[in-house]
């Protein structure tokens, strides 16, 4: 049996980003996707229709900042990078993240 992707959560897409930027340093956005689906285990895919706007909606709020690179096939490639408010951002999302889990398995757990 495959098991199916799942829809990423409204909301939380700038949270994995911002964790994968905070984890593994400044990374190109087609690496930044694939890092997601790796650690997910294929079960969250990312194409550029997804991911590209919230890499454009995390650098025009300051949470990422981007510099031209070469990737590791010599391809030009924007690279983007945690800035400190990110790493504020961050915090502040996987709290509230850990919190809505924890309603929710409160609920769910309910007779």
């Amino acid at each position: 049996m495959t098991a199916k992707r799942i829809d990423i959560l409204q909301g939380t897409l700038d949270l994995l980003i911002l964790k994968t930027l905070d984890t593994l340093g400044p990374m190109h956005g087609w690496g930044i996707a694939r890092r997601i689906e790796q650690v997910s285990n294929n079960m969250l895919y990312l194409n550029q229709g997804t991911i590209y706007p919230a890499l454009l909606r995390l650098e025009q709020r300051g949470w990422v900042r981007t510099d031209w690179g070469s990737t590791e096939n010599n391809r030009r490639a924007k690279f983007y990078e945690l800035t400190r408010a990110g790493r504020k951002q961050l915090r502040t999302e996987a709290d509230q993240w850990e919190q809505m889990v924890a309603v929710v398995s409160q609920v769910l757990q309910e007779p």
